[in-house]
């Protein structure tokens, strides 16, 4: 929750006046956080897109999207058609009965999350072929929710999806996505859900394995834009790993405009706000005109989500499209057949 003390005392009000989406005087910033403050509507929560990044901007660390998406869902703010909300809530639930698999609490395991299908053929080779894993609706976080302004199904789950993957006796749970690692690393201990077993973020297992394999890398020598998804506005700290990596396999993230503190989305977060498209597609405009000022050859990524979203848009401007690990699975001699 927003912690009003803190608000109180703040005379920058950067979490409002460094977004990137809503244009407001630093006076009425202030007068909008106290509405919000008081659990009271604020033009700030229909404004909104939810790509978290006030979360990041705020210096005081008071939490300031977590206040936002809980008066989102009280006060309807979004305006999304009930029938798509209650469409992915269905989808999305766990099961009644947990289906347990066989696994070795001795070893790592991976959280493949509940699109693995998306992603299959960049979950293969030398650095996933011999890892056990876990997937599907059972193990979901289920945070895309806050981009439909409701926590309160991620609070509800959140007991049962921990429970189902300690039930498995894993010790050590590798993230394939920010959003997965966020929920266990950030969202649970600031809700004060314990989380009884150890979280890596798939940036660091990289780095880790290229280090073992070190000997093993051809640089690539490739100029790259690395996109920042939404959820890494809540793990910030994880964003040196991205920059480990390229140092080790060889490659020059630009220094661009919309990059780092200063990310745009790629615009996946509006995708259910029905007010919010000429927005979307405005910001993935900036986002990949951005890149190709920069002279970047390749848009990378860690959300697949975002690869669909904007990947057709960076692909007519002339950049490829890769996944971070992907370019790892290149710098080790791996052949990609699935990238053009």
């Amino acid at each position: 929750m927003l912690e009003g003390d803190k608000c109180k005392s703040c005379d920058t009000q950067s979490c409002l006046m460094k977004c990137q989406y809503v244009d407001i005087s630093k006076e009425d910033a202030k007068v909008e956080i106290m509405k919000m403050v008081n659990g009271e509507n604020s033009r700030i929560l229909s404004e909104c897109v939810t790509c978290f990044a006030c979360q990041e901007y705020c210096e005081l660390n008071a939490r300031p999207f977590d206040r936002i998406v809980e008066l989102q869902e009280k006060y309807n703010s979004l305006n999304i058609p009930p029938v798509m909300i209650e469409r992915a809530v269905n989808q999305y639930a766990p099961h009644s009965e947990l289906r347990m698999k066989e696994i070795d609490p001795e070893k790592p395991v991976l959280d493949k999350c509940t699109f693995r299908n998306m992603s299959k053929n960049e979950m293969q080779g030398q650095m996933f072929d011999n890892l056990q894993y876990l997937s599907g609706t059972d193990f979901f976080c289920n945070l895309m929710f806050h981009h439909m302004a409701r926590d309160s199904v991620v609070k509800e789950r959140a007991p049962l999806i921990i429970n189902n993957i300690k039930r498995h006796g894993v010790k050590e749970l590798i993230c394939w996505h920010d959003e997965c690692y966020g929920f266990f690393a950030s969202y649970c201990p600031r809700n004060g859900i314990e989380v009884p077993f150890k979280v890596v973020h798939l940036f660091e297992y990289l780095y880790n394995y290229l280090k073992e394999h070190e000997s093993e890398i051809n640089k690539l020598n490739m100029k790259i834009a690395y996109l920042r998804n939404c959820s890494n506005r809540f793990i910030p700290e994880t964003d040196q790993w991205v920059d480990n990596i390229c140092k080790l396999i060889g490659v020059e993230r630009v220094a661009r405009k919309y990059d780092r503190k200063n990310a745009l989305c790629c615009g996946g977060c509006m995708e259910a706000i029905p007010d919010k498209k000429k927005l979307r597609r405005e910001t993935q405009k900036k986002n990949v005109q951005d890149m190709v000022d920069h002279e970047a050859e390749a848009c990378i990524f860690n959300c697949p989500m975002c690869k669909n979203m904007i990947g057709s848009l960076a692909e007519r401007k002339g950049l490829k499209l890769y996944l971070l690990s992907d370019l790892c699975r290149l710098a080790l001699g791996e052949t990609l057949d699935y990238i053009k």
